[in-house]
């Protein structure tokens, strides 16, 4: 793996944990009725989605079942359509799919022999 895409990869896994304290504590509706959190958490999926797309197409050929272009398409998404997101499906990815993600990272980490920072 290149130092970028270590890099990149060290900057997702941050964020994501960032994301999970974020909403720590919190039911749907609660995130639904806290406008800074669905910003902070909106913001914070388009930081993942870029730090995604600078990511080399061999490692995204070696690690297919992580959903990297449904990760930068959400990114553009958040970012150009903010207004029009449904905060509901918003928050099924924060609270299904980004864990998920996380751990994937995690792995390709792992598999890279990548030490991570505690």
């Amino acid at each position: 793996m290149n130092e970028r895409d270590e890099t990149s990869l060290l900057n997702i896994k941050d964020e994501i944990e960032v994301l999970m304290e974020l909403i720590d504590g919190y039911g749907l509706q609660q995130f639904l009725d806290d406008e800074k959190t669905k910003r902070s958490v909106c913001m914070t999926l388009i930081n993942i989605g870029e730090l995604v797309k600078p990511l080399s197409e061999e490692l995204k050929q070696m690690y297919p079942g992580v959903r990297w272009s449904s990760i930068a398409g959400l990114r553009d998404i958040a970012a150009h359509n903010y207004g029009g997101l449904r905060m509901d499906r918003i928050w099924g990815n924060v609270t299904v799919d980004v864990p998920v993600l996380l751990e994937q990272v995690k792995g390709i980490l792992r598999d890279e022999g990548v030490e991570e920072e505690e």
